[in-house]
């Protein structure tokens, strides 16, 4: 197996584990992650983020397949179950993971859902109506980005 292959792997089992802190470990200081809902982490953000998410989960489970990656590129197909926090309703997120490695770590890592069926799930009705629109996306993204900055202020 490749080892960026690995590396992912790895990473997934970690996720599995919710070990945030060796998810984190698989990231370049350079880092960049993007999502639906984390559009634009870098540095240490994505990995702040996999800890956050670790630590508050509460009954997640992951699986992952299709790992692929050589000495450049990588992808992976992961799912998610958990219940959502916010609203206490069950989700069944599906995402396809593009990755870049550099230095024999994840450099760029780009988790590609279907925000509106997240939405739907997620936040119900509301989600239903509105959440293909950029104002629920947004709303979304911002109530994210403030429990990150809180959480990455928790640690320090």
């Amino acid at each position: 197996m490749h080892p960026n292959a690995q590396l992912l792997t790895g990473f997934y089992e970690a996720f599995q584990r919710q070990d945030g802190a060796a998810m984190a470990a698989c990231y370049h200081a350079d880092a960049h992650f993007t999502d639906p809902v984390f559009p634009d982490l870098r540095g240490d953000g994505p990995g702040a983020m996999w800890r956050m998410l670790c630590g508050q989960a509460k009954d997640l489970t992951v699986e992952f397949s299709g790992i692929e990656a050589d000495d450049s590129t990588g992808k992976a197909h992961w799912e998610a179950h958990y219940t959502f926090s916010v609203t206490g309703r069950t989700v069944h997120n599906i995402i396809d993971a593009a990755f870049t490695f550099q230095d024999g770590r994840i450099l760029r890592h780009i988790d590609t859902f279907d925000f509106w069926r997240w939405s739907r799930m997620a936040l119900g009705a509301p989600g239903l109506l509105l959440g293909w629109t950029p104002i629920v996306r947004g709303k979304v993204q911002g109530q994210a980005a403030k429990g990150l900055e809180k959480f990455r202020a928790s640690e320090a």
